[in-house]
């Protein structure tokens, strides 16, 4: 056996042990029961993740099936209240399921793919539940679960770095407030290397300035309860996104946002029809990147050292210059 595929193999057996132990951590933490979820979804139900809107789904007809149009899923972010609904969950119960998802859209770079892979999770909450204060505590329980599931790498030798567990709580405008001249995504690093572990809230609406720090869908995630989880990666410098979530929408949130994102023609889908009608329960939930949390806490320097997917021919001979080897 080479050097090289002996650093392969222990990186493989790092990311088994990363994901068998997350699992378990947020499953506890959360009071969450693992299901099994859809690769793909029909493009009538409503049930595909419309991300910011712009992103192009992966869409294909099936034999012996005539009139349907299916498509991949870019996430299970409405799938996952319809299935807690379904299935008869109470509140504070929960579910989670391995996602995976083509993003043929996306910007690939060292911790971009066109290829997801996350901990798509949700969890019933009462009308009582719908505030910032059950959200933060919340994140705070997804961040031990990061930071234990990190001292437990220890036991075979992987452990790089201390997660700060500590987290910093700001909202996209007082982080305009804070850094006027910078774009979102400068905001986000600056915040994220001075604290480490940051929760960055109320994320698609438009702020001060007449833009907006991020675009968010507007039929999922309270634009007024929801966030995205940063951490500090030390090898790169880098703030890293490793989860989106939030507070999901109620009856007058989805209507205020579908108006003021000029998607009122979606009340006419199945699942919205079934939320305006009152037969969806309160929820919450997220997404936890899969290849994210792995390419944190082992310190890699590209999401290609953690996952199996395509990368442009110029990225793939960078990455062999640097010694950094791509699944």
């Amino acid at each position: 056996m080479t050097q090289r595929q002996k650093s392969v193999r222990e990186t493989e057996r790092a990311i088994k042990y990363i994901k068998e132990t997350f699992a378990a951590k947020l499953a506890n933490a959360l009071n969450l029961e693992r299901i099994s979820a859809p690769l793909f979804v029909t493009s009538a139900s409503g049930l595909n993740d419309n991300l910011s809107g712009v992103e192009r789904v992966v869409r294909f007809d099936i034999k012996n099936i005539d009139g349907i149009s299916a498509e991949v899923v870019q996430s299970l972010a409405k799938w996952k209240r319809w299935a807690l609904g379904k299935y008869g969950f109470e509140p504070h119960e929960g579910l989670y399921t391995d996602m995976n998802a083509i993003r043929r859209d996306d910007d690939v770079d060292f911790y971009h793919s066109v290829y997801v892979d996350q901990w798509d999770w949700e969890q019933v909450i009462t009308a009582e539940d719908r505030n910032v204060e059950y959200l933060k505590d919340t994140v705070r329980k997804i961040v031990a679960a990061v930071a234990d599931t990190n001292d437990e790498l220890e036991k075979i030798g992987q452990k790089y770095i201390e997660v700060n567990r500590d987290v910093h709580f700001i909202t996209t405008q007082e982080l305009e407030d804070l850094y006027p001249d910078k774009t979102g995504k400068e905001r986000e690093h600056l915040i994220t290397q001075k604290y480490k572990t940051v929760f960055i809230m109320q994320i698609g609406d438009v702020l001060k300035s007449g833009k907006k720090h991020d675009g968010r869908a507007p039929d999922y995630d309270d634009w007024t309860l929801n966030g995205d989880i940063f951490v500090w990666h030390e090898g790169l410098q880098f703030a890293l996104e490793i989860s989106s979530m939030g507070i999901r929408v109620d009856k007058p949130a989805l209507l205020a946002q579908l108006a003021k994102a000029q998607c009122e023609d979606r009340k006419y889908l199945p699942f919205h029809k079934a939320l305006l009608n009152d037969e969806l329960p309160l929820t919450m939930g997220g997404g936890i990147g899969q290849s994210r949390l792995c390419m944190y806490l082992l310190q890699k320097r590209h999401v290609g050292e953690v996952q199996a997917s395509i990368w442009p021919q110029q990225m793939r001979e960078d990455c062999e210059k640097e010694g950094i080897i791509l699944l």
